[in-house]
């Protein structure tokens, strides 16, 4: 399962960008898919298989996000389309997750192939500055089913407090989506299966006002291994726990990885029947390519593709399953959504108040104003060494307003400004405090500059910020995205309706 860290998640909040838009528009639409509450429906006839495909991309375990961007490869290329489509159809497959893309590239011709096999991509991207990038391009297409705001973020009750910043980005991935005048397009997010976590993650990201929550939600799930069961795996229980969850549900990731080789999948009827059906969307098999971690449904080596045991036997297993969809209009659910969690010390750290979304202006403002700011010459590999001293120097005050707890839903006017304008903030308001004395912020470790600033407290966005920092009125949303995971949705394929997996 792939993971990425709070302090990833924090930097891809804290980073702004201009934004690009792209018109262009694919020209053989797909009829795409809508959610009315629990469940995903073709939009034009109202009816209700999958595999996770990124080669050279660890998952099937909790991972670090330090990875840059060019250390992974765009999957959705032609020559590889190509050579996988025809193995992907044989598995009846209508959806692929793909968790890493180039948003510069044009995937029209890509999308185009998909659609025509009847498949669903999927992806996400580390960098705020590609968040935007990513939803511009991928809006394009009527193929395009979702994006995942993140993926294992909160692991483990002691880093919860990382789902602020997430469902924040849930939120402002839905606002931008929303202004930019984009099709209805879902926004959520993968959890992993973690006894500690996930009752309280799944009601925090469903609580509250409706745009600030999911409209889908994912299982990465790993307990149905061998010739388990339906109350063996634990399935029974998540089952019971969703049945009247308000957004769609599903696996985004499943398949045993205890080392039992080969898989069976012997779940995967039993996901698509009817102890399931009713309240799960599928799942997605992980995956498609073969590595290290041995998980592969094919070995690749150039051109050429070699199934292996695991690819036949899901093939005999989706053979098996024969899916009853629901028509969207007879389809009127009356649930509620989850009340929001309390903060515990043990348990769960994120307050409902979320994280102020991502305001270009304001930081700008705020950085433009300053009489003294960081130069340009300090690397900004050593800003974590450069805020830890600053912020730690007298009672620590010139750092309030950059700070973010998602605690106690306390966050600084400045915490969602880029790390260099946040620097320069807190130098600022040291110099300040230190009757405007480069010696002081320069033995504090940093060079600094005049910038021949007025000294406003950025007021001119909107009175967000005062001298301090303190927050003294809620900027008004304009984008920020953490990272962002794609699906995409085609057409069925023999025969069935669109199912994620």
């Amino acid at each position: 399962m792939r993971g990425f860290g709070i302090a990833s998640a924090a930097a891809a909040l804290m980073a702004t960008t201009s934004l690009f838009v792209s018109q262009a528009a694919v020209q053989n639409d797909v009829d795409p898919i809508v959610i009315k509450d629990s469940k995903f429906f073709y939009k034009s006839d109202g009816i209700q298989l999958g595999i996770a495909y990124q080669q050279d991309y660890q998952g099937g375990g909790n991972s670090s996000s330090s990875r840059s961007d060019n250390q992974y490869t765009d999957p959705l290329q032609i020559d590889n389309l190509k050579r996988d489509i025809p193995y992907l159809k044989q598995l009846m497959t209508n959806t692929i997750r793909v968790y890493a893309v180039d948003p510069d590239m044009d995937h029209q011709e890509a999308m185009s192939m998909l659609a025509d096999a009847g498949i669903t991509p999927a992806r996400n991207d580390r960098l705020y500055a590609r968040y935007t990038a990513v939803i511009d391009e991928m809006s394009k297409y009527s193929n395009t089913l979702g994006y995942f705001a993140g993926n294992e973020v909160s692991n483990q009750p002691n880093n919860t407090d990382a789902s602020a910043f997430v469902k924040a980005a849930v939120r402002d991935s839905k606002a931008y989506i929303k202004k930019q005048g984009y099709r209805d397009i879902g926004v959520g997010y993968a959890t992993n299966d973690g006894a500690d976590t996930r009752e309280n993650m799944a009601n925090y990201f469903n609580c509250g006002e409706p745009e600030n929550a999911v409209d889908f939600w994912s299982y990465n799930i790993y307990s149905w291994c061998g010739d388990s069961s339906f109350t063996e795996s634990g399935y029974d229980v998540r089952t019971e726990e969703f049945s009247n969850y308000t957004v769609p549900v599903f696996f985004a990731e499943y398949g045993c990885n205890n080392e039992v080789t080969p898989r069976t999948f012997t779940d995967t009827p039993v996901l698509y029947g009817d102890k399931m059906n009713d309240v799960w969307s599928g799942g997605t098999v992980y995956m498609y390519f073969q590595e290290d971690n041995d998980y592969g449904l094919v070995r690749v080596d150039g051109n050429d593709v070699k199934p292996n045991q695991d690819f036949s036997n899901l093939a005999s297993q989706f053979s098996k399953v024969s899916v009853t969809g629901t028509q969207m209009s007879a389809y009127n659910p009356t649930a509620s959504p989850a009340e929001c969690p309390e903060v515990s010390t043990s348990s769960w750290a994120a307050k409902a108040t979320l994280p102020p979304t991502p305001n270009q202006e304001l930081c700008s403002c705020m950085y433009n104003s300053l009489k003294c700011v960081v130069s340009s010459d300090v690397d900004q590999d050593n800003y974590g060494d450069l805020f830890s001293t600053v912020c730690g120097l007298g009672d620590g005050s010139q750092c309030d307003g950059i700070n973010a707890n998602a605690t106690t839903g306390e966050y600084g006017a400045y915490s969602m400004c880029n790390s260099t304008e946040q620097m320069a903030f807190v130098l600022n308001q040291y110099y300040q405090a230190q009757d405007s004395s480069n010696k002081a912020v320069n033995g504090a470790g940093a060079a600094s500059s005049e910038t021949g600033g007025s000294g406003s407290n950025a007021n001119s966005s909107g009175s967000f910020g005062g001298s301090s920092g303190a927050m003294t009125a809620i900027p008004s949303v304009e984008f920020g995205i953490l990272p962002v995971a794609f699906m995409a949705t085609v057409a069925a394929v023999s025969g069935f309706g669109m199912l994620l997996l």
